[in-house]
């Protein structure tokens, strides 16, 4: 008789989540709340925001394209930096907007899943595209003989392929284990879609979903910071033994990089911790990385890397509008 109830309970259970999984048709957000007429204000702030981003990293791969002293290993990944943050951003920051001045903050599981694979996209270009450039700091400071082949042309723009490539299959294949899963609950508790908001909806057991992210992080992440460490370790120890133009040489070329990496490094963190603090910081540290990000490399690197510098300061409209990145 037990057998039996049991039996029936469970497949009352069953027959109840493949009910509550084949109803969802869309996600809700409920990080965002009632802001009356501020939404105007808040629309106008995001939207400078947006549009800022789009202008700076758009002017400097211009710069970059334009001025052939520039087609160098350095600016070619910075060029695969720049259009990587105008990815990024252009799949955070339309549908945020959409969200801010919208009523019932939901959007269609086909455009969360096309959201969360632009930002896991972007990310994993950011980090691989930080790493080539660490790659090439190290070798232009403690191999500058063999630089030239070493860093050809043809291996930046291999590296860069190899980068943009992987970041695709790695986020397909991630989505690949996303998105069959039968979902109990639409309830995502951010302002935009992520892959792991997603998975914790899940009806069932998501061990191999959580096994390849394990994995991803403590075999590919974990050794690209690694050769990250190994190459500024290596920077550290040419500089230490050195001379004063060295230092001076390898502080100004790789300053820029150092930063952005910190910076990233700090994004990474905070989307952590965000799931542990309250409601309106965790909405702040999770957009951190999104926004801080193409917000503070093109700045950096504008006014840092002498060789862009001196090429605006040439042109004067150029230069005009690097100023204003600057403020």
């Amino acid at each position: 008789m037990c057998a039996r109830t049991c039996s029936v309970t469970g497949q009352r259970r069953m027959a109840t989540i493949t009910m509550n999984s084949t109803q969802i048709t869309f996600f809700s957000f409920s990080a965002y709340f009632d802001t009356g007429r501020l939404k105007y204000l808040y629309f106008l702030v995001v939207m400078f925001i947006y549009s800022f981003i789009m202008f700076s990293n758009l002017l400097l791969i211009v710069v970059i394209c334009v001025n052939r002293t520039l087609h160098e290993p350095m600016y070619l990944f910075l060029v695969s930096l720049f259009v990587n943050e105008l990815c990024g951003s252009s799949g955070l920051f339309p549908l945020i907007l959409v969200q801010i001045l919208s009523d019932s903050h939901t959007v269609s599981v086909p455009l969360c899943f096309l959201q969360i694979f632009s930002l896991h996209f972007y990310g994993s270009v950011e980090l691989f595209t930080l790493g080539a450039m660490s790659y090439d700091r190290y070798v232009a400071i403690c191999c500058p003989l063999q630089y030239n082949v070493l860093m050809s042309l043809r291996k930046v723009w291999a590296m860069t392929a190899s980068v943009w490539l992987y970041s695709v299959l790695a986020t397909l294949a991630m989505l690949s284990l996303s998105g069959p899963l039968q979902l109990c609950g639409n309830i995502i508790h951010k302002v935009y879609c992520d892959n792991f908001s997603v998975v914790k909806l899940s009806c069932y057991d998501t061990t191999i979903n959580n096994i390849y992210g394990l994995l991803y992080i403590f075999t590919v992440i974990a050794g690209l910071f690694l050769m990250i460490l190994y190459s500024y370790v290596r920077i550290l120890r040419v500089c230490l033994s050195g001379s004063h133009r060295t230092r001076q040489k390898a502080l100004s070329t790789c300053t820029p990089h150092l930063s952005s990496m910190i910076n990233f490094c700090f994004g990474a963190f905070f989307e952590i911790v965000q799931g542990r603090v309250s409601s309106a910081l965790q909405i702040f540290l999770s957009l951190y990385t999104l926004t801080c990000q193409p917000l503070f490399n093109p700045s950096m690197y504008g006014l840092n890397l002498s060789k862009i510098h001196v090429f605006n300061f040439k042109n004067s409209t150029a230069s005009l509008l690097l100023e204003v990145i600057s403020v």
